[in-house]
Order: structure tokens, then C-alpha cells, then sequence
């Protein structure tokens, strides 16, 4: 497989299926930003010394493959195989989030992004999830996009929040908590 082929020289490129869309099409956007925050994703796997943290992050980069083939499909070619996400994915991060706040003091205020560069990180991943998540649901305004993966981006965004905070908890990091000024 050649890794270019010269064929989006023009600005256009092909879904998943062969249809021909601008570059700047929603759809691009939507699958392309799940890609962005697989790298991040990346990053925050490498920098990771916790196993499992690291093994369910392999998990979710894998999970987000399946989410991006998706969205990068021609949603009118009904031939088209694609991986499944499942509610078990959800329920996965849900039962991770569980677990890492059984540990950590509750949350009372907001807290500012950062402490630690691995913390950091967690936040950028964090917000390149949620601009997945708009992106994926404005894509959902013009063509189906399947429930489930406008849920599993809405609960990564929540895992990496908590994500972060046992990471600062671990790296006895600070959090600054947010205090509106009066």
C-alpha cells in the first residue's frame, strides 16, 4: 500500500465505501478529530506507568478506530462491514470512572487544567474528545450517526477528566480549584 496516492490533491478525498467528499466536509472533521484525539490518547498511554490504565487506554485507542471507520464510512453503501461498538464499551469506562473515584476526595469545585505535564496531557485528550463529540453530533444533524457513538465519546470525555484527577493524585500533583472572583 502506497502511502500517497495523489488522489486528494484537489482537496477531496474518499470515505470508507469510495464516494468523493471535500476535505472540509463534516463528516472529514468529525473522524478526522477522532484520529487527533487517538494520538493523544497515544501520548498519554506512553507516559503512563500504571498496567492497566495503560492496557484499558490500548482499549480505547482501539475503540476509537472502530468509532472513526464509522464515521468514515459512506453511510449510503449499505454493503459495508464494520466493527461494532457495543454498550459494554461504555460500561467499561463507566466501571473504570467508578473505581478511580472511589479514591479520590469528591469534587467540589472545578479545577484548572494542569499540575503535571502526564495531567496535562490528559486535558488536552480530554477536550479533543469533547470537539470530537460536537463534531460527531452536528454530523448527526445531516446524516445518521449511530447513538452509541456520540455515548462512548461522551463518557471517554468523562473517563480522561478522572483520568487526570487520580493521575494528580498519584503524582501528588496540585489541583487549583476554580474560585470565581466576586
Amino acid at each position: 500500500m502506497k502511502i500517497y496516492t495523489k488522489t486528494g490533491d484537489l482537496g477531496e478525498t474518499s470515505l470508507f465505501g469510495g464516494k468523493r467528499v471535500l476535505k472540509s466536509d463534516l463528516r472529514i472533521d468529525a473522524y478526522g478529530t477522532v484520529d487527533e484525539l487517538n494520538s493523544w490518547i497515544g501520548l498519554l498511554r506512553d507516559v503512563q506507568t500504571d498496567a492497566d490504565v495503560k492496557s484499558l487506554l490500548v482499549t480505547i485507542q482501539d475503540r476509537l478506530f472502530t468509532l472513526g471507520a464509522s464515521l468514515a464510512a459512506d453511510p449510503e453503501n449499505e454493503k459495508l462491514r464494520l466493527p461494532p461498538l457495543l454498550d459494554s464499551d461504555v460500561e467499561e469506562l463507566e466501571k473504570a470512572i467508578d473505581t478511580y473515584e472511589e479514591k479520590l476526595e469528591p469534587l467540589k469545585h472545578f479545577v484548572l487544567p494542569g499540575g503535571h505535564p502526564h495531567v496535562s496531557y490528559c486535558h488536552i485528550a480530554r477536550t479533543v474528545c469533547r470537539r470530537a463529540e460536537r463534531l460527531t453530533v452536528a454530523l448527526h444533524r445531516e446524516a445518521q450517526v449511530h447513538p452509541l457513538i456520540i455515548r462512548y465519546l461522551n463518557r471517554l470525555s468523562d473517563y480522561l477528566f478522572t483520568l487526570a484527577r487520580k493521575m494528580s493524585a498519584e503524582l501528588r500533583a496540585e489541583e487549583i480549584k476554580w474560585i470565581p472572583r466576586k
